[in-house]
């Protein structure tokens, strides 16, 4: 397997739960699947990291808030005005998406004893999802390291990374625990910046380190066989924004500044 396809995708993308979609052509409420399956998710897994999420606040996010967030997988998807739902056996209800494309899920019985999905009006394997966990208050174009491993082991809980690649599965057995994952000084959790990046620089107190080339753009620089990986990894039409942190490297504290320079801004 290609370079890309073990680093980022063996590490990460086997981590989405298999999901059992509903059959193509069949209305889900007002989301009407027709040709292709939905890439939903489980409601139960996305409640499962909310847990995880207000434990764990304390200790990497004490002032932080939680939401998920809806981003392109293929080229030309359109992200605009997506309407999602959660979907159980006898019922369906709508959830509000912001315009930056993030929401939150109210906590629900019912969906948990139905085995609910939570159901987007596009097409399986044209978007992906991410956890979104800020703090208030942070200059711009930078994020707080804690909130980013908070972020990682919530996704892993939440099985929100989509994959396409059935031979990572093997090791996904390996990565279950979004602690033991989150914590490795290498991980390779893929995050995905606003805008396409030019650099990414740790800041902590006087210590200051700017990521090297192979922690950006999901190790393309590494991998000859790039055009043929990347339709197994959701990074594939956001390449230019994908970064990785050294999120168990505990010399890096918490409160460590995650700086972004864009491409657009750079000298």
């Amino acid at each position: 397997m290609k370079r890309i396809a073990v680093s980022v995708l063996a590490c990460v993308s086997l981590l989405a739960g298999a999901q059992q979609p509903k059959p193509a052509g069949t209305s889900l409420g007002s989301v009407t699947v027709s040709g292709s399956m939905p890439v939903e998710k489980s409601y139960r897994k996305m409640v499962e990291g909310m847990d995880l999420f207000e434990r764990l606040k304390p200790e990497f996010a004490p002032q932080a808030q939680l939401r998920y967030k809806l981003l392109p997988r293929k080229p030309g998807t359109n992200m605009d005005d997506v309407q999602l739902e959660v979907v159980g056996n006898t019922f369906a209800y709508p959830v509000a998406v912001a315009p930056d494309r993030t929401f939150t899920l109210a906590r629900d019985a019912k969906a948990i004893a139905e085995d609910a999905v939570v159901s987007p009006n596009r097409k399986r394997l044209t978007m992906t999802w991410r956890t979104e966990v800020r703090t208030p208050g942070l200059p711009a174009n930078t994020r707080r390291l804690g909130d980013l491993r908070l972020e990682c082991r919530v996704g892993i809980q939440a099985s929100l990374v989509s994959n396409t690649n059935p031979l990572t599965q093997a090791i996904s057995d390996l990565l279950t625990s979004p602690t033991r994952y989150c914590s490795q000084k290498n991980s390779k959790y893929l995050f995905f910046a606003e805008r396409a990046l030019f650099s990414v620089t740790l800041e902590s107190g006087t210590r200051r380190e700017v990521l090297a080339i192979d922690q950006l753009y999901a190790k393309a620089s590494d991998d000859p066989g790039l055009k043929a990986d990347l339709p197994f990894c959701d990074c594939e039409v956001m390449l230019d924004r994908t970064y990785f942190l050294p999120l168990g490297d505990a010399s890096w504290p918490d409160d460590t500044r995650v700086v972004f320079e864009f491409m657009e801004d750079a000298p």
